[in-house]
């Protein structure tokens, strides 16, 4: 049988039988890697749209011939099927596409094979020209697999280090920094394992350049902890995260981590985006979730399809993620537990308080709603066509610190954070997955729940919250049979920015009378 191989990490190329084909047809080319992708049969009329948009039917089809024609001399007549209304690879042959290879060890836990398949970002440095249609789902497609790369060489550096095999653990460290070079926790992980694996001019040489980035981009000096890493006998109590764990469930494998001790223990779930290692970076956040470990132990887990949690196909509904949280307790053998659930987390906290009362001590909901986008019986939230609107420009300044300005007024202007954020973000998530994520929770309703939920509730939201207003707060407190609302100064919707002693403390106030 023929075999054709299709390369799509890094610039495509296309081979036959092991023979390089070259096509100087960059549109010919795109073509292919779209036919390979969709991997099945193409409407002409999709191919025809996605390389001529502007140009009328009679002559986009005239070209599609024309092109199709060219193709087949180039590859061979068997390698395409092609009938009057589709366009497809050939079933009579083997397609190898570099890809999908990639996607299928990441999906079977093969993270260090993952890593090697993964030679470039999607069609690198390479368009068709003339294609916007094709560019931008190129453009979705690269930040999909760049997200799944950076997730597959974050767990190949953690297993190797807990391993003691620090020079491969560098190696990927090495990786995830050219990926996201304004990272100060990958650079760290660089430092450190570069350091124990005994090369100390290495280790010294990049942090020299992490220093130079910083400084240069973000007008930023790295943390002391960074420089005390270069001693071999350095540890980060304080920035380091808690060892990331994985539970399986529904053969989803969701990433937590637990954190202190206490009577009691508190599962924080946040909002649309987390990154259970990358949250620990921020001073703030660590510090947020330090004192949350200290009432009680601390549960942190990442909903399936988001950070170190396995990207699924599909985008998690509230049903979903309240199956994980159920999922990560299991697994952390939690059998009482006050939920803690931020901005878009709160619902699935609440999904999971109706369902399982018996589980479920205390339930806190911080600058959250019940439903994701306004009706005439709802008026807390954005209409859904303004919510699209805000969605598509979140997605459009993916990559960068895209919101802070709604999420965190007070530290929009601090140069850290706004990095921290925007590697987060692309830690977490690609423009394309959360764009799914976030029309789930748009279309998200448990108001139906309220009325279900027995165990004593705190509802925290800050008056000016410019991401979810306060009336969505009100609404909760008001339709929740034990809930306490308290309306906060400010206009940060994350709990660690701004003035968080006035959270905390409300919280521990609510946590001691549980434990009492």
């Amino acid at each position: 049988m023929t075999r054709f191989s299709v390369r799509t990490l890094g610039f495509p190329e296309i081979r036959r039988d092991d023979q390089l084909r070259p096509l100087a047809l960059r549109k010919g080319l795109a073509l292919l890697v779209y036919l390979a992708e969709a991997n099945g049969s193409v409407g002409r009329d999709v191919l025809a749209t996605m390389f001529w948009q502007e140009s009328p039917e009679e002559i986009v089809r005239a070209r599609l011939r024309r092109l199709l024609h060219r193709l087949q001399p180039a590859l061979g007549d068997d390698a395409l099927a092609i009938d009057r209304s589709t366009v497809r690879w050939s079933q009579a042959i083997a397609l190898e596409l570099d890809s999908r290879l990639f996607e299928q060890a990441c999906d079977r836990g093969e993270f260090e094979q993952a890593c090697r398949l993964y030679l470039g970002d999607f069609l690198a440095g390479f368009s068709p020209g003339d294609a916007p249609q094709f560019d931008e789902w190129a453009f979705f497609r690269r930040e999909a697999l760049r997200g799944r790369a950076i997730q597959a060489l974050e767990r190949v550096v953690h297993d190797k280090n807990a391993m003691g095999d620090y020079t491969t653990a560098a190696a990927h460290a090495l990786r995830l920094v050219e990926l996201d070079p304004l990272s100060e926790v990958y650079g760290q992980h660089l430092v450190r394992n570069l350091t124990l694996a005994g090369d100390r001019a290495s280790a010294e040489r990049h942090f020299e350049a992490l220093t130079q980035r910083l400084r240069d981009e973000l007008g930023v000096a790295p943390e002391a902890e960074t420089r005390a890493l270069l001693n071999a006998d350095a540890k980060l109590p304080t920035t380091d995260p808690p060892p990331t764990r994985y539970a399986s469930g529904g053969g989803i494998h969701l990433a937590f981590q637990t954190y202190g001790a206490g009577q009691i223990d508190i599962l924080a779930l946040p909002g649309f985006v987390s990154h259970v290692e990358r949250a620990w970076e921020e001073p703030r956040c660590r510090s947020f979730l330090s004192s949350l470990a200290g009432m009680g132990r601390l549960i942190l887990l990442d909903r399936r399809g988001i950070g170190l949690s396995d990207r699924v196909g599909s985008h998690p509904d509230v049903e979903a993620t309240a199956q994980d949280i159920g999922t990560v307790l299991d697994a952390a053998g939690s059998r009482r537990v006050i939920l803690f659930g931020a901005s878009e987390g709160g619902p699935a906290c609440i999904k999971l308080a109706a369902d399982q009362p018996g589980r479920v001590a205390g339930l806190i909901l911080f600058a959250s709603l019940a439903k994701g986008s306004a009706t005439p019986d709802y008026p807390h939230a954005l209409h859904a066509g303004q919510y699209d609107i805000w969605l598509q420009q979140l997605v459009t300044e993916w990559g960068g610190p895209a919101g802070i300005e709604t999420f965190a007024p007070s530290l929009s202007g601090d140069a850290q954070a706004r990095a921290w954020w925007a590697g987060l973000l692309r830690a977490a998530s690609s423009p394309g997955a959360i764009k799914g994520v976030l029309e789930a929770l748009r279309d998200t309703d448990v108001r139906h729940l309220l009325r279900r939920i027995s165990a004593p509730t705190l509802v925290l939201h800050r008056r000016d919250d410019r991401a979810v207003r306060v009336g969505a707060g009100r609404h909760l407190a008001n339709h929740i049979a034990q809930a306490r609302f308290i309306e906060l100064d400010g206009a940060d919707h994350w709990a660690f920015a701004g003035d968080q002693q006035p959270v905390l403390a409300s919280i521990k106030q609510f946590v001691d009378s549980l434990t009492a």
